[in-house]
């Protein structure tokens, strides 16, 4: 799917959340409207068990709906609780998105790292699984939101965060090898697009 239709798809979705997922979101919204008063950037590190799926997704779409609303002071980041590798079925539904994603070191089978092509003349996301801790996330003033309840309760303090969200969202692993594979992971692709499409127009400031 071209990647300009799916982001229509996307929006149309983010006006059509459920209530309950709103009030959820709201402590997102909330965290970076009170803090770009600092003039600096606002970082958010999406952290789930294995940085292999939901952290991933929520990194990528966090950026990628942050520049589409002009916020370009927003940075994403995403990590783990333990390193495993970015699973390539998540890969496969950014790509169905639309989204350009190079295989950056196809040699590093065990956890190869891929090029997200967010905007094209920005920087792309480098994505692979790592450490929530890892040097090339950010190691003090983040947001940790957490994707998954088993790292939320693993590590019920991030060192370095100012501030710790949880945004759980159901596991597309439950699928794998099933003939559902592919609708389950497509429609958790679209639901924390949808949800970071929403956050960030909150943020902006639009209805």
């Amino acid at each position: 799917m071209p990647l300009e239709k799916y982001i229509a798809r996307v929006i149309e979705a983010s006006y059509r959340l459920e209530l309950q997922r709103i009030k959820v979101l709201e402590e997102l919204r909330a965290y970076i409207k009170s803090n770009t008063a600092s003039g600096g950037p606002v970082k958010l590190t999406f952290i789930c068990t294995h940085n292999s799926r939901r952290s991933h997704l929520g990194q990528i779409w966090a950026q990628k709906a942050a520049l589409h609303h002009g916020l370009s002071f927003i940075q994403t980041f995403s990590g783990g609780t333990e390193t495993t590798a970015f699973n390539p079925r998540a890969v496969a539904a950014l790509r169905r998105a639309g989204l350009t994603i190079n295989d950056s070191e196809a040699s590093a089978a065990d956890n190869p790292r891929y090029e997200v092509i967010i905007k094209v003349g920005t920087p792309p996301v480098i994505s692979f699984s790592k450490m929530f801790d890892h040097p090339e996330n950010p190691q003090k003033n983040f947001c940790a939101v957490m994707t998954c309840s088993e790292a939320d309760e693993s590590c019920p303090i991030i060192f370095g965060a100012n501030s710790k969200i949880r945004l759980i969202y159901q596991d597309p692993k439950v699928s794998d090898g099933t003939n559902t594979e592919i609708v389950t992971y497509d429609q958790r692709c679209l639901q924390i697009a949808s949800e970071m499409f929403y956050v960030m127009r909150q943020v902006k400031g639009e209805a």
